[in-house]
């Protein structure tokens, strides 16, 4: 091998900022998840004192985190961290009203239990609640790093940007991609396949608004994309499946896609 090509592996190694690793911050998450819904661990606090004890820990280990990549930070991590661990009974009512949107939406589901427990679309919900946490921090990387997290594990792409409301509710999930502009309003159903995008802006555009807005009790069905930062879905609307939209929607819309079907027969021999 050239010592070249060596050296040169050497200086990027030199460059490359230290960040923590996504199994730290990930697993400090999954911490937090499995406490505030227990239906999905195994682990009975007997005392409200032990998980006073617990969220100190975890402040603690995001204070470890954190003062790893301080000098990325806009200000110390004991701060940010204290800050952050005030935001969790929020987040916490957050899933909570998803997680009745879920149990009321699809009549697949039949308790909160099976919910927690088995539905994709809560638990890409809940990483992205908790990454957004992060976000509104202004702490880079670590939110972006979460919601990759939760998207290899359910095929969820939300990007910890975006802005939406409760009663959030994703029905199966695999291929839906929220992008880091988009802004959803409350009571807003998604179904699998669903594109809230960008369409193709140059890269000095990257500070503008290129996502949808998708306004209060809107249902998008399988497969539709939406494009653009000027693109408003109207409230109590419905986006058929597979629809392709880059202009607004008035309130109260029906937009379907209509497709040509044909059939045709062998004819017998």
């Amino acid at each position: 091998m050239k010592n070249t090509f060596v050296e040169k592996l050497y200086l990027k190694h030199q460059e490359i900022p230290r960040l923590p690793a996504t199994s730290a911050i990930s697993r400090l998450i999954t911490k937090i998840l499995l406490v505030m819904f227990p239906e999905q661990s195994r682990v009975q606090y007997k005392d409200p004192k032990d998980i006073e004890n617990f969220f100190e820990r975890r402040e603690q280990e995001l204070i470890d985190i954190l003062s790893s990549m301080e000098h990325l930070l806009p200000c110390p991590a004991p701060l940010l961290s204290a800050a952050y661990m005030k935001k969790i009974p929020e987040i916490y009512d957050y899933l909570i009203q998803d997680i009745h949107s879920i149990l009321n939406g699809d009549p697949a589901a039949k308790t909160e239990y099976e919910v927690i427990r088995t539905y994709p679309g809560f638990y890409a919900i809940a990483f992205y609640r908790l990454a957004h946490g992060l976000y509104q921090l202004n702490i880079p990387l670590l939110p972006r790093i979460l919601t990759e997290y939760a998207h290899s594990r359910t095929g969820i792409d939300i990007h910890p940007a975006a802005q939406i409301q409760p009663n959030f509710f994703i029905d199966h999930g695999t291929g839906i991609v929220i992008g880091e502009t988009a802004v959803i309003g409350k009571n807003v159903k998604l179904y699998q396949g669903v594109t809230l995008g960008a369409m193709s802006v140059s890269k000095d555009m990257a500070e503008t608004k290129r996502h949808p807005t998708i306004e209060d009790n809107v249902v998008i069905y399988s497969g539709a994309t939406i494009l653009g930062g000027e693109t408003v879905i109207g409230h109590d609307s419905i986006i058929g499946g597979n629809v392709w939209l880059t202009t607004s929607v008035p309130p109260f819309s029906r937009v379907y896609h209509q497709a040509q079907v044909k059939m045709t027969r062998k004819t017998k021999i």
